[in-house]
């Protein structure tokens, strides 16, 4: 069967900006301009490590490599690994015979495993860590009889993975919402996981929700939202009260990078946009706007913040104060399937993925 490539849309047409001058002229602003930019930022560990898969698997096998779904949710990463030669496609069915697919770094359910093993496949799994800990735990509370309430949402490619590991013992709860109304077979033996990316406040309010109901709901034995996710969270936070527009970089199907954006209003940002190139910034969003706020999802290259900095400064916004509220050292091993091939073609070059680890460009 011929691959079907995930769809894509086409980045923004650049159109002609009105220049710096009729924006101050539109909405004068008083006092400096200034940048407060986020850190931590960007790329985590898990999305570095799965960049990286696939980068050292185009090296070491050549193209095509197939990837199920997109390796991570960023359009300018997807569409660079694709002019390299990587295919991405929906389902195993789309793969060739024994050619070789890529999991993305959200994971997938033991179908679509079985699935890639009836066509031969040759798989690398590029799994968040992360994301393989919630699945454990999923197995794990299962095999215990327990019932899992899975917080996250329904649809999202991490979330199908998740309940794809023990569907007759999961439910999803998608919103705080939804908290007040589900039913339980069995409220004493009871316990919540959730989505690595979530809004770290309104998971926490979906879980008071079903405790109200379910006294006796257990929590995970860890964290299930990931370091990166709660990190960049801690930072818009910080950086919200005193921004007058904040703009996240990160794709539209980017649940962290989205969450950034509504964490910003919450928190009193007085505009908040979400843009995946430079190109998409709108110069109307500078009138009236003396500081703003920058930051981006955990699945963009720091080179898409870079443009939009390099953007804000031809709009009199040059100056950049870093906001620094977390130091992220975390390294993540390459996939083991990966490190065999390495190892025997002597490349010692990436065994690691993790923040600080990738040239900035």
């Amino acid at each position: 069967m011929t691959a079907t490539p995930v769809s894509l849309s086409m980045p923004t047409v650049p159109r002609r900006r009105r220049t710096p001058e009729h924006v101050a002229a539109a909405a004068p602003v008083a006092g400096a301009k200034k940048v407060l930019l986020a850190a931590p930022r960007g790329y985590c560990a898990g999305v570095d490590r799965a960049v990286i898969a696939v980068e050292k698997a185009l090296e070491h096998y050549g193209a095509p490599i197939y990837v199920r779904k997109q390796i991570v949710h960023n359009r300018h990463v997807v569409e660079t690994l694709e002019e390299r030669g990587a295919i991405f496609v929906d389902e195993t069915d789309e793969v060739p015979e024994g050619a070789l697919v890529v999991f993305s770094a959200h994971g997938v359910s033991p179908a679509v495993v079985r699935s890639a093993e009836d066509r031969g496949l040759r798989t690398i799994d590029a799994t968040c860590p992360l994301v393989t800990k919630v699945h454990r735990e999923a197995v794990r509370f299962a095999k215990d009889d327990y019932e899992i309430l899975l917080i996250g949402h329904e649809g999202h490619e991490e979330v199908e993975g998740t309940y794809g590991e023990a569907p007759e013992n999961t439910q999803i709860v998608n919103s705080p919402q939804e908290a007040d109304t589900i039913r339980v077979k069995d409220p004493d033996k009871l316990i919540w996981l959730s989505q690595t990316t979530l809004s770290v406040d309104e998971t926490m309010e979906t879980v008071r929700r079903l405790r109200e109901r379910f006294p006796n709901l257990q929590d995970p034995p860890s964290d299930d939202i990931c370091y990166a996710t709660s990190n960049r969270q801690a930072a818009i936070k910080k950086i919200a009260p005193q921004a007058d527009l904040v703009i996240v970089v990160g794709s539209a199907n980017s649940s962290n990078s989205v969450r950034l954006m509504e964490v910003a209003l919450e928190y009193g940002a007085k505009a908040s946009h979400r843009v995946d190139f430079a190109n998409e910034v709108d110069e109307s969003w500078f009138e009236g706007v003396s500081t703003i706020g920058l930051t981006s999802g955990a699945s963009v290259p720091e080179v898409l913040v870079q443009d939009v900095l390099r953007l804000a400064a031809e709009y009199g916004y040059g100056t950049v104060e870093e906001v620094v509220t977390a130091d992220e050292d975390i390294l993540f091993s390459l996939p083991k399937e990966l490190r065999a091939t390495l190892k025997e073609a002597g490349d010692s070059s990436r065994g690691l993925g993790g923040r600080g680890q990738r040239p900035q460009s």
